[in-house]
């Protein structure tokens, strides 16, 4: 498997690319924005590792434009700003998990196998109830083992993130769910974190599944708490 290092530091993108390339891994190292973005053009990766703290432009733009050009490859994010908010932003550009610095190499490696296991992590039963790894509701098509969500012959692919906040709200079908249960059950973070991150998750997620999104009648709104999912089966 090939990984990709954004990372500025030199002395611990080398350290992040030997420890890899012990495990068997293919490692690139790019030191920047720009370039890592070519590298992702030019080469197939299994994993990216992105720092945020980038010269030029940062780790959250990069997330950012690769979704843009429909590149699924799972983000792995480094950061030195633990705060709550600085992850959110890094879910909301498109990556898929984070791990503060400075960090323990075999917490790095357990997150970065978590991330090229995600597809059979999404099968695994949560605290809901079951459900199959295709969903079908109003004519969407929901694939939670390959990311996708199919719609009137187009396909649309969702981030881990969105998939995980999906999915935690299906499997809850009916039940309302607040702001900060969802902060704590799908993301891991602590409830005293700004919930708007989630509203701004909820209107992406409503564009592919509402033929209305402005009037939803799947992802509903229950004001002052959360939000409610409703088959209408």
């Amino acid at each position: 498997m090939k990984i990709l290092i954004v990372e500025d530091e030199q002395h611990l993108a080398d350290g992040l690319r030997f420890n890899l390339e012990a495990e068997g891994y293919e490692a690139e190292i790019a030191h920047d924005g720009e370039t890592a973005l070519k590298a992702s053009e030019n080469s197939d990766f299994d994993a990216i590792v992105l720092d945020i703290m980038l010269p030029g432009i940062d780790g959250f733009e990069v997330a950012s434009r690769l979704r843009a050009k429909q590149n699924y490859t799972p983000i792995l994010m480094l950061t030195a700003r633990g705060r709550p908010e600085d992850v959110l932003k890094g879910f909301e550009a498109g990556t898929d998990d984070y791990l503060p610095k400075p960090f323990d190499l075999e917490i790095f490696m357990a997150r970065l196998n978590g991330l090229l296991r995600r597809r059979e992590w999404m099968r695994k039963e949560t605290k809901g109830a079951r459900i199959d790894d295709i969903y079908t509701v109003k004519g969407k098509t929901i694939d939670f083992a390959n990311l996708e969500l199919r719609s009137s012959g187009e396909t649309v692919h969702l981030t881990l993130m969105e998939i995980k906040l999906l999915r935690y709200l299906i499997e809850n079908e009916n039940v309302t769910v607040s702001r900060k249960t969802i902060l704590e059950e799908v993301w891991d973070l602590q409830e005293d974190t700004d919930t708007r991150a989630i509203d701004n998750f909820i209107v992406r997620l409503r564009k592919y599944l509402e033929d209305e999104p402005n009037n939803p009648q799947i992802l509903r709104t229950v004001r002052g708490i959360g939000y409610k999912f409703v088959s209408g089966k």
